[in-house]
């Protein structure tokens, strides 16, 4: 008993360590893309896909979670995860041409979608009646993570050169393999004779996959554009990296803050539409006047997206009545949610491309946010997956 209490100490920290090293790998490059652009002959299109197909990988392995929880175990396959990671920036590393860059994007986000694809239901087993707040600080070291890179990477990009500002992630990551190996909880046995629920039929899954996957995009939309769009109005990387920055330190204080109060509400919805409302606001500054409004908007945005990625998880995780269910519900929704979340930078790679402006892009996650708030209002408190009917709410 004695021996597992260092182990149970430890887990908050363990799980903020995992959480710091899935985004830098992303958020390294929006404030550096001009510079790799420049240097490699990148098009708009192809660097939309450093961040889309991370994201379409993630989607996809997350759909497969059980599968992949089966094959590899938690303990196991998140040590594999964070491998992938700390493998795809020592490539960032040492190749500065467009297939690297692509190859390791690929890489990259095979191992953020393992890591995220076991930790929900990880937290529910270990967690316990904690899982919520477990979630929302896990979250929250996700989004530490992007801010670190996102105003670190122009720094030393500035003396070192970009190769190195985007590979050099690979160290806390070799930090995180090692501390997760050795401190990592033991194995669970998953439960026998647990009812699945059929989700893929049921329209309260689906409603969960859309509020997820548009608040999420919202996130990987401004992670990959908003540095690029700061320097197309003539602000430096450095600029526009400590702008991305603020948002993510923003997104840092919605993130403890759900952490922290989550609990004390059974009902999320008021907490939610709070959350669409601050980004609806955000993207309105971007729209109107993203100069004279700019930290207004990242602060806005980011408090609105820093809410609405745990609160989503949260939500979703609420749905289930066992470790396991929420865990297979958790996997559909982030699965699908990711997928969704892919096409928006995609969509404003293309849109920068041929109208050599962004601001379409800001438009319609405005009118995304109506359609979340939506989406979100139908989210009623107890409301749970049935195992048994195909199609119902």
């Amino acid at each position: 008993m004695s021996a597992s209490l260092p182990r149970r100490a430890l887990f908050p920290a363990l799980i903020l360590l995992v959480g710091l090293n899935l985004r830098p790998i992303l958020a390294s490059i929006g404030p550096l893309l001009d510079q790799i652009q420049c240097d490699t002959g990148l098009t708009d299109s192809q660097a939309s896909l450093l961040t889309s197909l991370p994201v379409m990988l993630m989607g996809l392995c997350l759909l497969g979670a059980a599968r992949v929880r089966a094959l590899l175990g938690e303990r196991g396959g998140i040590a594999l995860g964070l491998t992938a990671i700390m493998l795809a920036c020592l490539a960032r590393w040492q190749w500065a041409t467009v297939p690297a860059l692509l190859v390791t994007a690929v890489i990259g986000g095979f191992g953020i979608a393992i890591v995220q694809a076991l930790m929900p239901s990880l937290l529910r087993h270990h967690a316990g009646d904690r899982a919520p707040a477990m979630m929302g600080l896990y979250s929250t070291a996700i989004m530490g993570g992007a801010a670190l890179a996102s105003f670190a990477a122009p720094r030393i990009a500035s003396t070192q050169g970009w190769l190195v500002a985007t590979g050099i992630w690979a160290l806390p990551a070799v930090l995180a393999i090692a501390a997760w190996w050795l401190a990592s909880p033991p194995p669970q046995k998953a439960p026998q004779g647990s009812t699945a629920t059929r989700i893929w039929g049921n329209r309260r899954a689906w409603r969960l996959l859309g509020f997820f996957g548009l608040g999420t995009g919202a996130y990987t939309l401004v992670l990959a554009w908003l540095p690029p769009y700061y320097t197309g109005l003539g602000w430096s990387a450095r600029q526009a990296g400590a702008m991305l920055a603020a948002l993510t330190l923003a997104e840092v204080v919605a993130g403890l803050a759900v952490s922290f109060g989550v609990g004390r509400f059974a009902d999320r919805r008021p907490m939610i539409l709070l959350a669409i409302a601050a980004l609806l606001a955000g993207m309105l500054c971007l729209c109107l006047a993203p100069l004279t409004l700019a930290w207004a908007a990242a602060g806005l945005a980011g408090l609105g997206i820093g809410a609405l990625f745990p609160l989503g998880l949260i939500v979703a995780m609420d749905h289930g009545e066992s470790p396991a269910q929420a865990g297979q519900i958790a996997g559909f929704v982030q699965g699908g949610g990711y997928l969704l979340a892919a096409l928006l930078p995609l969509l404003a790679g293309v849109i920068r491309q041929n109208l050599s402006d962004l601001t379409p892009a800001w438009w319609l996650m405005a009118a995304l946010c109506l359609l979340l708030a939506v989406l979100a209002a139908g989210l009623r408190p107890g409301d749970r997956l049935s195992p048994l009917p195909l199609y119902g709410a």
